[in-house]
Order: C-alpha cells, then sequence, then structure tokens
C-alpha cells in the first residue's frame, strides 16, 4: 500500500496548493491512500466543514489535526459527524471526535490512522507514549496492511524517542506541528517509516506559513502584546511524504518526501 501524507496546510495559500496538485500526485505516483494535516487551513487556526469538503472533494481521504483543532467554534459539533476528521487521541477525555479509525480501501485492504499531539512545550494533553498503547491495544486483532501515526509536537527529541517507541509495531511515525521539513525521512531498524517533521503546505516566503513582517517585528522590538497573526498568502509549496508498506507485512518498504511548487519545490 502506498500512502501519501501531506503537513500541516497553513491557510488559503495551503488549502489551494493541495487542490492543484493532489490529483495530479495520486495518479503519477499511483497513492493508495491521502491524509492530510488540516489544523491550520482556515486562515492559520483551526479548520471548518467547508475545508473539511474541499478536500474531500479533492482526493484526501482522512484529515489529522492538533491543538488548533478547536479554533473554529463549529468544529466541535461536525466532528462529531465526521469519521474521516480526527483530533489528537490524547486529549481529555470527553472532548469530541475521535483520535483514530480504520478505513477499508476498495480492494479490501485496511488501513489505521492514528492522532496524537506531543506533550513537551504544548498544551496540557495525557501522556503521548501511554495512550497509544491503548490504541494498539485495539488495534491487534486486526488485520491491517498500514498503521499510521500522525504524531503533532513542538520536540524533536519527542517526536524521535517516539518513533524508536513504536519501532517494528506500525508502519508509520511522521511529525507535524513545526511547519518545518526536515532532512531525517528513513526507515528505523525494525521496518518503521520514520520523519520528524514533514513540514508544512503553504508559502515558505514566511515564517512557518505566517506573514513574515510580522514576526520580524516582533522579534526586532522584543513585542511581546499577544496579536492575531495573518497567513502568507504567496504560492505555496505542497510538501509531504510518500511510505509504501511491504506486499506481505504492514512494515515499511520506503519513504520519500515530496516538495512541489513556490520556493521549496523541487518538482
Amino acid at each position: 500500500m502506498k500512502v501519501l501524507f501531506l503537513g500541516d496546510v497553513v491557510g488559503r495559500s495551503g488549502v489551494e496548493v493541495v487542490k492543484d496538485n493532489l490529483q495530479k500526485v495520486q495518479k503519477d505516483l499511483q497513492i493508495d491512500f491521502t491524509i492530510v494535516n488540516g489544523e491550520n487551513s482556515a486562515d492559520g487556526f483551526g479548520i471548518t466543514e467547508d475545508i473539511c469538503k474541499e478536500f474531500y472533494s479533492h482526493g484526501v481521504d482522512v484529515i489529522t489535526t492538533g491543538n488548533h483543532i478547536w479554533d473554529q467554534k463549529e468544529i466541535s459539533d461536525y466532528i462529531e459527524r465526521d469519521d474521516r476528521l480526527l483530533k489528537p487521541f490524547n486529549f481529555a477525555e470527553g472532548t469530541p471526535g475521535i483520535g483514530f479509525n480504520k478505513y477499508v480501501l476498495n480492494d479490501g485492504k485496511k488501513i489505521a490512522v492514528i492522532n496524537m499531539m506531543g506533550n513537551l512545550f504544548m498544551r496540557s494533553c495525557e501522556n503521548a507514549f501511554f495512550k497509544i498503547e491503548q490504541v494498539l491495544s485495539k488495534l491487534k486483532e486486526e488485520e491491517l496492511s498500514f498503521i499510521f501515526v500522525d504524531f503533532h509536537a513542538e520536540a524533536t527529541s519527542e517526536k524521535m524517542a517516539m518513533g524508536h517507541h513504536l519501532d517494528g509495531r506500525v508502519t508509520a511515525v511522521v511529525g507535524t506541528h513545526t511547519h518545518v521539513p526536515t532532512a531525517d525521512a528513513t526507515i528505523l531498524l525494525n521496518g518503521t517509516a520514520y520523519q520528524t517533521d514533514v513540514g508544512m503546505c503553504g508559502d515558505y516566503d514566511s515564517v512557518i506559513g505566517t506573514q513574515k513582517e510580522e514576526f520580524v517585528r516582533k522579534f526586532a522590538t522584543q513585542d511581546n502584546e499577544r496579536k492575531r497573526i495573518s497567513p502568507a498568502n504567496g504560492p505555496g509549496t505542497l510538501c509531504g511524504v510518500i511510505v509504501e508498506s511491504q506486499p506481505q507485512s504492514f512494515l515499511a518498504k520506503s519513504i520519500t518526501p515530496i516538495k512541489i511548487g513556490g520556493i521549496l519545490g523541487n518538482e
């Protein structure tokens, strides 16, 4: 199975670069399943029902999120009706929505998608390493061809530790949240594909997807006033990773980063 994962979609620039490129990528690279982290797609803050439907209409199968999932008020109701929109599983018990799910492809193969959030330098949530064990316990009787983990976290060390913790037990652990693609895509010793951060889909002529002038001024003047920032709206880069599993196993065969369009694109 060949799975495409696209990093945090930031603002309209990110949404448009996904819409403009996704179906061609899926066709050219023979993608079986597509996952997108959409938590910054609504003007940089959260996601809406309309944006979810935009993604689905252009070929996205599942949307993962992170700490910004609740930024748009409407999403609390909508997420209860959409089993393809995931929240981090280790959010406090009782929050709306689900944090993992199983999906069946047309050929009968099954994929599990798990959304987790880190604990270091992030808003309070339950221990990610403990909660992931609960998910794997629920999945252990399933005949799965692919198990994908989006680990939405700030600290590189925590992401790497999660990768090694799950090595050999899932197909892929891919980090999101920092919006900067790392150069460490690899297959770990026991067969799990790993990348610390896949990067973002959006305008890289920016500061992590937001208008660069705002952050430059903030750092140059040591202005600590909290102001709502705006996404950069220049040409976006589609940034993601393709993970292919082995024919007779859920373990990884290959992991290949992609960057298309914008100032970071190499295709």
